[in-house]
C-alpha cells in the first residue's frame, strides 16, 4: 500500500466502523499510517521517521486516555464540545474541551490534577493535548515547533510521577532534514501531523487500536531496516512461542497456563514486544501479572519501549525498562548483594543480539553470573547473555531465549558451559526453527527453554526446521505451526522426523552436542533391502536371459545366421 488513501472512501469507511474494530479494521488503520509515513517522509530515512510516527501515536493515545478518564471524573461539568472552524477540508478543530475546563476552573485545577494522578498516573496541560496541537498544525500556526519542544519536555519531566527522561530524546525537532530554517521545519510538522491526524480520524482509535497500529509500523519499519532490525524486534508469530511457553505452568505444562506471573524480565527488550506478548497471553488465558521488567542497551530502542508499555495500558507502576548494558550487568537494582533482596523473575524471555563480540576483562570469571558455569568466550556472548537470564530465574521458573545454532555444537568454552548445564538439569527444551524468519538474518535459530529446577530427566528435542510458510521475503509461521510447536512442548509428545525426548546417557556419549539432527532428523528413511529376497531375482532373471538367448540361437541356426556369443 504505497498510495494516498482516498478522503471519501475513508470517511465512509469511518462512519461505519463499530467502536470496537475488528483485527481486519486494527491492521488498516496501521496500513493507512504506514502509507501516510511512506509518502511524508522525504529526505528521512525510515529509522529516523519512524521516532517521529510512533511519538506522535504515542501522543494520540495519552491525550485520548487522559481526556477519557477527565470527561468520567468530571461528569457534568465537563464541557460540550465546540463546532468546528471552518468548512471541507479546510476545517480547523476546535478546542478540546478540556482546555476550556482548565480556563474557567484554575482554581480547582491542582485537586483535579492530584485525583487524575491517582487514576491515570499522570498529567497533561491542555496546550500540549493532541488536540490542541493538531488545531496549531492544520491552521499552520507558526508555534507548532516550539509548542512540540515543551510538550515533549513537560511529558518527560512533569506528566508522571515516575521518571521518563529522555523519552523523546531521538525526535530532532531542529533536523535540517525537517528543513533548513524554522519556518520550513514548522511547516514541515503542520503536514506531517495534520496527515497523521486525518488518517487517525479515520478509524476508531482505543488503546487497543493504537496499540495494535503501533506494533505494525514497528514491524514496517523492522522490515525495511534489514539487520538493525533486530535491534528493537522480534517477530510476532517467534514471539508467540515464547510467550506461550513461559505462561504455561513451569513444572506440570500438561496443566495448563499458570494463574499468576508475579514478575518477567527481558534483558534485551528492544520495543519490548515480547514483554507486552506475554502479558497480553497471560491476561487473556484469565490470570494477572504482577511488574514487568525489562534492560535495553540502544536508547532509541529504550525510548520506544517505554512508550509501547504506556500505548498498551501498562502504568508507569507496573513495568520497569532500564536503559544500559546487560552484560555488564550495569542495573544496580540486578547487583543486590543482600541474598534476600536480589530479584528473581517467574519468567525470562529474550532474544539478544546473536553471536556478539564482547571483552569485559579477566573479572569475568568472578562474576556471580558466570563463576558456577564458565565465561562465553570474546567471539561470541551468547552463553553470556543465557547465564545472566539463567542467573535471575527463580527456582520453580522458566526462561525461554533464541538463539543462533551455534550454541548447540561449538567447542571450547562453550563446549564446557553447555556440558555444565546439562549436567545441572537446566537445559528443559530445544527447539529448532526454519531459516529466514527474522529480518535481520536468514541463518535458522533455535529456542532453548530452561528451568532450574526441572522434572523429566531428559531433553525434549523439536525439529520444526521445515515446516513453515514460504513468504515473499521471509518464511512465516502460520498459527498451526506454532500451535504445534507448543503442544508438543507441553505434553512432551514425540513424533517421528519432528519431536523425540533423549535421555542424558544418549547425549553424554554424543559428547554433550545438542545438534538437532542427531536426534530428530527429517530425512525420510528408504526403503528397507531384503538382500536374500534380491539375490534370489537376481538369479531368477539370469536364468530367464540364458533361456531367451538360447531360445534366440536357435531360431539363428534355423536360419543359417551366426550365433550370440
Amino acid at each position: 500500500m504505497r498510495g494516498r488513501c482516498r478522503v471519501e472512501d475513508a470517511e465512509k469507511h469511518s462512519q461505519e466502523t463499530p467502536k470496537n474494530m475488528t483485527e481486519h479494521d486494527q491492521k488498516q488503520l496501521g496500513k493507512t499510517l504506514w502509507s501516510i509515513a511512506d509518502q511524508l517522509r522525504g529526505a528521512m530515512n525510515a529509522d529516523d521517521f519512524r521516532d517521529y510516527m510512533l511519538s506522535f501515536l504515542f501522543l494520540r493515545y495519552l491525550s485520548d486516555n487522559y481526556e477519557q478518564a477527565a470527561k468520567k471524573e468530571l461528569g457534568v461539568d465537563y464541557p460540550e464540545r465546540e463546532p468546528d472552524e471552518g468548512n471541507g477540508d479546510n476545517k480547523i478543530p476546535a478546542r478540546p474541551p478540556l482546555a476550556r475546563w482548565y480556563e474557567e476552573n484554575a482554581a480547582d485545577v491542582q485537586e483535579f490534577e492530584k485525583q487524575m494522578r491517582r487514576k491515570v498516573h499522570y498529567v497533561i496541560e491542555p496546550d500540549f493535548l493532541w488536540g490542541s496541537i493538531v488545531r496549531l498544525a492544520k491552521s499552520q500556526n507558526g508555534k507548532l515547533l516550539d509548542t512540540l519542544q515543551k510538550g515533549f519536555k513537560y511529558i518527560e519531566e512533569k506528566s508522571f510521577q515516575s521518571n521518563f527522561q529522555g523519552l523523546f530524546s531521538e525526535i530532532n525537532l531542529a533536523s535540517d532534514k525537517l528543513g533548513r530554517k524554522y519556518e520550513d521545519r514548522n511547516a514541515k510538522l503542520c503536514s506531517i501531523i495534520s496527515e497523521l491526524a486525518r488518517g487517525m480520524s479515520l478509524f476508531s482509535t482505543d488503546s487497543d487500536t493504537l496499540g495494535d497500529a503501533y506494533e505494525y509500523l514497528i514491524g514496517q519499519f523492522a522490515a525495511g531496516s534489514g539487520k538493525k532490525a533486530g535491534e528493537f524486534y522480534t517477530p510476532q508469530r517467534i514471539s508467540d512461542i515464547l510467550s506461550a511457553i513461559v505462561t504455561l505452568d513451569s513444572q506440570e505444562p500438561k496443566e495448563g497456563a499458570r494463574k499468576k506471573l508475579e514478575s518477567v524480565f527481558d534483558f534485551a527488550c528492544g520495543s519490548g514486544s515480547l514483554l507486552l506478548n506475554v502479558r497480553h497471553r497471560i491476561k487473556r488465558a484469565g490470570g494477572s501479572i504482577g511488574k514487568i521488567y525489562g534492560q535495553e542497551y540502544n536508547i532509541t530502542t529504550y525510548n520506544l519501549a517505554r512508550m509501547n508499555m504506556l500505548l498498551h495500558g501498562v502504568k508507569d507502576t507496573e513495568f520497569e525498562i532500564y536503559h544500559g548494558d546487560t552484560l555488564a550487568n550495569a542495573w544496580d537494582f540486578l547487583r543486590e548483594s543482600n541474598p534476600a533482596k536480589k530479584p528473581h523473575f517467574d519468567a525470562v524471555v529474550a532474544n539478544p543480539p546473536f553471536s556478539y563480540r564482547w571483552d569485559l576483562g579477566e573479572t569475568m570469571s568472578e562474576d556471580m553470573r558466570f563463576k558456577n558455569h564458565g565465561v562465553a568466550p570474546k567471539s561470541a556472548a551468547d552463553f553470556a547473555f543465557l547465564l545472566h537470564g539463567l542467573h535471575y530465574l527463580k527456582d520453580d521458573g522458566v526462561m525461554a531465549i533464541i538463539l543462533p545454532h551455534g550454541v548447540l555444537f561449538r567447542g571450547g568454552a562453550e563446549e564446557r558451559i553447555r556440558r555444565k548445564l546439562l549436567q545441572d538439569g537446566h537445559i528443559d527444551t530445544v527447539i529448532g526453527l526454519p531459516a529466514n524468519l527474522f529480518y535481520s538474518t536468514g541463518i535458522p535459530v533455535c529456542i532453548l527453554v530452561l528451568k532450574k529446577c526441572k522434572k523429566p530427566d531428559d531433553v525434549l528435542f523439536i525439529n520444526a526446521a521445515e515446516h513453515f510458510e514460504k513468504g515473499k521475503r521471509q518464511n512465516q509461521l502460520t498459527q498451526e505451526h506454532i500451535d504445534k510447536i507448543v503442544e508438543t512442548y507441553q505434553y512432551r509428545k514425540e513424533e517421528a522426523l519432528y519431536a523425540r525426548r533423549v535421555s542424558m546417557k544418549e547425549i553424554e556419549k554424543n559428547d554433550f552436542n545438542l545438534n538437532i539432527s542427531r536426534y530428530v532428523s527429517t530425512a525420510v528413511a528408504g526403503e528397507e533391502v531384503d538382500l536374500k529376497i534380491v539375490h534370489a531375482q537376481l538369479v531368477d532373471l539370469s536364468q530367464q536371459t540364458k533361456a531367451a538367448a538360447q531360445k534366440h540361437n536357435n531360431f539363428l541356426k534355423e536360419l543359417g545366421l551366426p550365433l550370440l556369443p
